[in-house]
């Protein structure tokens, strides 16, 4: 579904001046996409390039076995697939929508014509790909080093930080796979915090009741993270 063009609430093309935004905004069309739907799967070339404004993409590493486990999530702060700007891509994981999302997108042969012409843009491109290495292997750290309970907690405020709502609608199937543990472990895990008053949790929605428990029982890693995005990409305006 597309429609026009709504203010601007991606930090990267926010961030761009009247002229070099002009490059873009032609070629940009708003679209809603639901939750769960697939945007690439590893090998696919990467021909679109998706800029949220609102909600959350979910990389996926896959196994041969069909396991599965989060490494990235891309927000408002980010895109999804801007490496396409600079030269023909294939996605390295799975990008699913985690969240009802807001995006502006462009093909990549577009958003290469611009790169090549504003340096902001190349600036922007390079700066984005450094944090979102810097995402990644914190989250290598993380899932192997912290607990599960920590690992939730930073998720739901990284998710949080991204969405317009206190409500995040995720089945307990997609919990698991972000998280990569079993169902059983997920629903333990989220009674606890809904004792503890940080959340409220109901099937498949999980509405956020204290962030301060969630921001105290978190990992290291969510700070870590926040801060490396707030160093590498700029605010809005």
């Amino acid at each position: 579904m597309q429609r026009p063009l709504p203010q601007v609430h991606n930090k990267l093309l926010a961030s761009l001046a009247p002229d070099e935004y002009g490059l873009l905004a032609p070629h940009l069309a708003q679209i809603d996409l639901e939750r769960g739907r697939l945007l690439y799967d590893p090998g696919d070339r990467v021909d679109v390039v998706y800029f949220p404004h609102d909600g959350v993409i979910s990389l996926m590493t896959l196994m041969e076995n069909g396991a599965a486990i989060e490494s990235t999530t891309i927000g408002c702060e980010g895109a999804l697939g801007l490496m396409a700007a600079v030269s023909p891509r294939q996605s390295l994981s799975r990008a699913i929508v985690q969240t009802p999302t807001r995006a502006a997108r462009i093909s990549a042969a577009q958003l290469h014509e611009a790169w090549e012409k504003s340096p902001r843009i190349r600036d922007l491109v390079d700066r984005h790909s450094e944090a979102l290495y810097g995402h990644a292997i914190q989250s290598v750290a993380c899932n192997a080093l912290h607990s599960v309970e920590a690992r939730f907690c930073r998720w739901l405020l990284t998710c949080h930080d991204r969405i317009s709502n206190d409500t995040v609608a995720l089945t307990q199937e997609f919990l698991a796979d972000m998280l990569g543990v079993q169902r059983t472990t997920v629903t333990a895990v989220a009674r606890a915090l809904q004792a503890n008053g940080a959340i409220r949790y109901r099937r498949g929605v999980v509405d956020i009741i204290d962030r301060s428990v969630l921001e105290q029982l978190a990992c290291e890693c969510y700070g870590v993270i926040r801060r490396n995005y707030e160093r590498l990409l700029p605010e809005e305006g």
